[in-house]
């Protein structure tokens, strides 16, 4: 099964930028939507944004605007740029499938947004 690897988080004060890149086992490719999420402790895991093979995105209200997804079939890769971030975009942050994600998550990038 293919597993995913994400990197490029940090800590960032309010309104800094960071960019997550997402590395997969195998081809995403064959996977018509690929999404970003992100979990807090305590709380369900989240959908943040997804794209799709024909590159059409798709956010969460919250992140519009400030969040750009993109992804490389080529590479095998899934990037979020993050823009203008906010405190509350502190969470860990994976990439998967989407709408049904695969069993197998990624260990995740922290991402923590305070002055």
């Amino acid at each position: 099964q293919v597993q995913f690897v994400e990197s490029g988080g940090g800590l960032v004060q309010p309104g800094g930028s960071l960019r997550l890149s997402c590395v997969a086992s195998g081809s995403i490719a064959d996977f018509y939507i690929m999404a970003w999420y992100r979990q807090v402790p305590g709380k369900e895991r989240e959908y943040v944004a997804r794209i799709s093979n024909g590159w059409s995105t798709d956010y969460i209200p919250s992140v519009k605007g400030r969040f750009t997804v993109s992804r490389d079939n080529a590479k095998n890769t899934v990037d979020l740029q993050m823009n203008n971030l906010k405190s509350e975009d502190t969470a860990v942050y994976y990439c998967n499938t989407s709408p049904f994600p695969l069993d197998d998550w990624g260990p995740g990038t922290q991402v923590t947004v305070s002055s």
